[in-house]
């Protein structure tokens, strides 16, 4: 049964709208002042949910300089514990990209043992679990469903390293969003077949330009990381942050219209 309820509530009502905004500082990111500076931007910026790196001191001391609910992801189950006890609430399998570029690969099977293993950990905690990119299309798809079957209650679509854009500019952001987006629209449709209600996050790659193709495309939230973090100011990060939920926003505005 999915956990998705026992979120906040302004989780819920973002998720239901498909305008939910996380801003990811990065899982390999334990650099306080880097954090503090992301974790204020998403607050004031107005994302909904800010994804850290799972270390209990890191989520106390996020607590402390934002309001908003704090997500920890990791690729080893029992150090959720700690950071679910100094207050994240949702934990997460995934953020792979800093494994990839050490040669780590994590296949089916192993992103579903550690689903199996965190939830046998935290049986009561919203789970949320990235799909890797490195594998075909067709397999993310069957590894979702999976996923969903184990307790998975978001799944995460990823995708921007792998992507080689040709273009600048706007064709570029086009180009670099399609693994992502093409595993969301491929995973939504299975999801539809099935009546599977779970969401679906698109992450890696995404801009305030492609944001709201992922919601086109069966995403209820979106994932954004670098697009922030490689800001070096509080200023640049929150006006990011800002034109990133407004797309969001703008596209659902647009919906209503048409």
């Amino acid at each position: 049964m999915s956990l998705i309820n026992q979120l906040p509530q302004r989780i819920q009502t973002e998720l239901e709208a498909k305008s939910l905004l996380k801003v990811i500082s990065g899982l390999n990111n334990f650099n306080v002042n880097s954090i503090t500076m992301i974790a204020k931007a998403a607050t004031i910026g107005g994302a909904d949910i800010v994804d850290i790196a799972c270390k209990p001191d890191l989520v106390e001391i996020v607590t402390q300089v934002c309001d908003i609910p704090i997500c920890v992801s990791a690729v080893a189950p029992e150090l959720f514990v700690d950071c679910v006890k100094a207050g994240a609430t949702m934990v997460e399998i995934g953020n792979f990209d800093v494994f990839y570029e050490r040669g780590i690969i994590f296949s089916p099977e192993k992103v579903i043992n550690l689903t199996k293993q965190t939830k046998q950990i935290l049986p009561n905690i919203p789970l949320s679990v990235t799909v890797p990119h490195n594998i075909s299309l067709d397999r993310q798809v069957d590894l979702a469903l999976q996923l969903v079957e184990e307790g998975a209650d978001i799944i995460q679509t990823e995708g921007g390293t792998s992507a080689k854009p040709y273009s600048s500019g706007i064709q570029g952001y086009f180009e670099k969003s399609v693994p992502t987006l093409s595993a969301t629209y491929a995973i939504k449709q299975e999801f539809l077949k099935n009546n599977i209600k779970n969401p679906i996050m698109s992450a890696s790659g995404l801009t305030k330009v492609t944001c709201p193709m992922a919601i086109t495309c069966g995403a209820s939230a979106v994932g954004v990381g670098s697009e922030i973090n490689k800001l070096d100011n509080l200023l640049s990060m929150v006006a990011i942050t800002r034109a990133l939920k407004e797309s969001l926003v703008n596209m659902l505005i647009a919906q209503k219209i048409t």
